[in-house]
């Protein structure tokens, strides 16, 4: 009698494991921003932001893009691959939609100056949704390549681990900007 282990289909695909891994990351270098933020927040000669509106415009591209992917991936896994590949270039609008008001908030705060002398909460707007918005940005460089193999590849392979890891680091990247938004309308 030949007894089978199920253990090998019970582990966590290594690319989803080194997700898990770099958000782990992520999160603790976000948490230790907004750690210093408050600490900083509570010095005598603190300067408010005002936070722009454009911020809050990109946070709705934001969060319809998290559904056009989620949408994307169902797509995928029922082998509607015109839908799919429709969701994807949406979600890919989307992200660029975000970045450039993300752009265009970036450049409202300047205008208005706030710079990254004085101490202020503008050090940290700057720094913090700068780097989210790198995060982002990774994500799109990423995006872009999954709609390139759709588009191109010869070969037509229905393996969702890379869609899916995607599709979990947007989730976060989205839950992440939503965090921080509230955490910079909130503590001003």
């Amino acid at each position: 009698m030949v007894i089978v282990s199920n253990q090998r289909n019970n582990r966590m695909h290594p690319h989803k494991f080194a997700l898990w891994v770099a958000i782990a990351s992520i999160i603790m270098m976000f948490a230790g921003l907004t750690s210093a933020y408050i600490v900083k927040s509570k010095l005598a000669n603190w300067e408010v932001v005002e936070i722009p509106t454009y911020f809050i415009y990109s946070t709705a591209c934001i969060i319809i893009s998290s559904l056009t992917i989620q949408g994307a991936l169902r797509s995928f896994k029922q082998r509607n691959m015109s839908q799919y590949r429709t969701l994807l270039m949406v979600t890919l609008f989307l992200g660029i939609c975000f970045l450039a008001l993300q752009y265009l908030g970036f450049s409202w705060l300047w205008e208005n100056g706030v710079r990254f002398r004085g101490a202020g909460a503008g050090q940290f707007l700057y720094i913090i949704a700068g780097l989210h918005a790198l995060h982002v940005a990774g994500g799109i460089i990423a995006l872009i390549v999954i709609i390139l193999r759709t588009l191109i590849g010869r070969k037509k392979v229905y393996n969702s681990v890379g869609l899916e890891v995607l599709s979990t680091y947007w989730h976060f990247v989205d839950v992440l900007w939503v965090y921080l938004l509230i955490f910079f309308i909130w503590l001003g």
